[in-house]
């Protein structure tokens, strides 16, 4: 159980929330509404971290769930696992991103790129600075504006998953979201 108790949320930032979630408020949403300026920028970044990078859907998925894992975000997990199957995950790959650290990145489930995603994304967790030759493997294979995407999903990612840790959320937590309402008469 979350350790505040988030608000339902009416109102413009509320509003803009639910259409970015197709008309329902999760327990994440209802928390972040607790501070309206938060909520609203919150939703615009992930707005454009979900539906506006040239990044493969794909390759965001793998990072977001490598660091739910390596930082105990489950809610983050339960969350995101059924997008990542949507954009192309194997069942293998989900259960190798369920590996300990330094292990992910060694399975078979994954290609070359996707190594050094999950190389890169676990170096920005894990040990903030990022190895010249963890860089420089992953910037062979991707462009300068895939990199800066990339870099912004992992240190996005690690927001999240900080912030559902502090708050004490859990996957369970998750759960079925919270009815549409509206501000409007």
């Amino acid at each position: 159980m979350a350790r505040l108790q988030g608000v339902a949320g009416t109102g413009p930032v509320a509003d803009l929330i639910r259409q970015r979630r197709g008309g329902a408020l999760r327990p994440l949403d209802e928390l972040l509404l607790l501070s309206p300026p938060i909520a609203e920028a919150w939703s615009v970044l992930l707005s454009a971290i979900r539906g506006e990078l040239s990044l493969n859907a794909a390759l965001r998925e793998l990072v977001v769930l490598r660091i739910a894992v390596l930082n105990r975000a489950d809610y983050e997990w339960v969350a995101h696992e059924p997008v990542a199957r949507r954009c192309g995950v194997t069942d293998a790959q989900i259960g190798a991103l369920r590996l300990g650290p330094g292990q992910a990145a060694r399975a078979d489930a994954f290609s070359p790129l996707e190594r050094s995603v999950l190389d890169y994304a676990e170096a920005m967790t894990a040990q903030i600075d990022v190895a010249p030759e963890t860089f420089d493997a992953l910037a062979a294979q991707l462009d300068p504006r895939q990199l800066v995407e990339l870099t912004a999903v992992a240190a996005t990612y690690n927001m999240v998953s900080r912030f559902l840790v502090a708050m004490d959320l859990s996957g369970a937590d998750y759960g079925t979201p919270s009815a549409p309402t509206s501000s409007r008469p």
